[in-house]
């Protein structure tokens, strides 16, 4: 029977996907039978779930300042700083023996709606750290030969850091030198509106003229 262990090697950004995506290297050991010999795994049907640790690191000033929208005041944090979610994802698994490692792909945005989004944004350097909460199904023979099937139980877990300069490289890579804003769809309107009244082609251009003109030496762009 295999008694599956987890553990993160690393992680990489991909490139040219439809959206930002982040593929951690997921290392799985099946474990050996009562010979010592590699149990063999048909396949898994892996579910993970992805939640972010802050309470696990130090903030700099700066990064209190920032995330004072998620947390509140620093004074407060013994009580507002939790365990956060992250995502939840899917891998299926190859058959293997043994060890074995497969990428773990992780779907990121951009969404300063989404509190994650918030947090990576908010810090400037260093790590995040994360734990991944894993289960699914197995599916493997046993000494008959007879494909047999169990269940991986929520007390498997693995932990990694990520370090932010890899999630500031992706959203570079996908949206370079561009923020996203995600607004109603009335105050969309009229926006677009004040856009068209005073004759700006870009939306850049509206936004500076609503706030009286562009601040100096400032180039990041917004996208609506």
């Amino acid at each position: 029977m295999p008694d599956l262990q987890f553990k993160i090697d690393g992680v990489e950004v991909i490139p040219y996907a439809a959206s930002p995506q982040l593929a951690f290297k997921l290392r799985v050991d099946s474990g050996a039978d009562d010979a010592g010999k590699p149990v063999a795994v048909h396949s898994v049907m892996l579910r993970c779930q992805i939640r972010l640790e802050p309470v696990q690191r130090r903030y700099d000033p700066a990064e209190q300042e920032q995330l004072q929208e998620l947390f509140g005041e620093p004074q407060r944090w013994g009580q507002t700083l939790r365990s956060m979610l992250w995502t939840n994802t899917m891998a299926v698994i190859p058959p293997f023996a043994g060890k074995t490692q497969v990428d773990l792909p992780i779907a990121c945005t951009f969404d300063f709606n989404i509190a994650a989004t918030k947090y990576f944004a908010a810090l400037d350097s260093g790590e995040v750290p994360l734990s991944f909460l894993f289960s699914g199904t197995v599916f493997y023979a046993d000494e008959n030969g007879s494909l047999q099937v169990q269940q991986i139980s929520w007390e498997r877990e693995a932990t990694f850091r990520l370090p932010i300069s890899v999630w500031k490289k992706m959203m570079e890579m996908y949206y370079p030198n561009i923020a996203w804003l995600s607004v109603r769809q009335d105050v969309f309107d009229r926006l677009n509106a004040y856009r068209i009244q005073c004759g700006q082609p870009t939306w850049e251009g509206a936004l500076e003229h609503l706030l009286g003109g562009p601040e100096p030496k400032i180039e990041r762009q917004v996208s609506l």
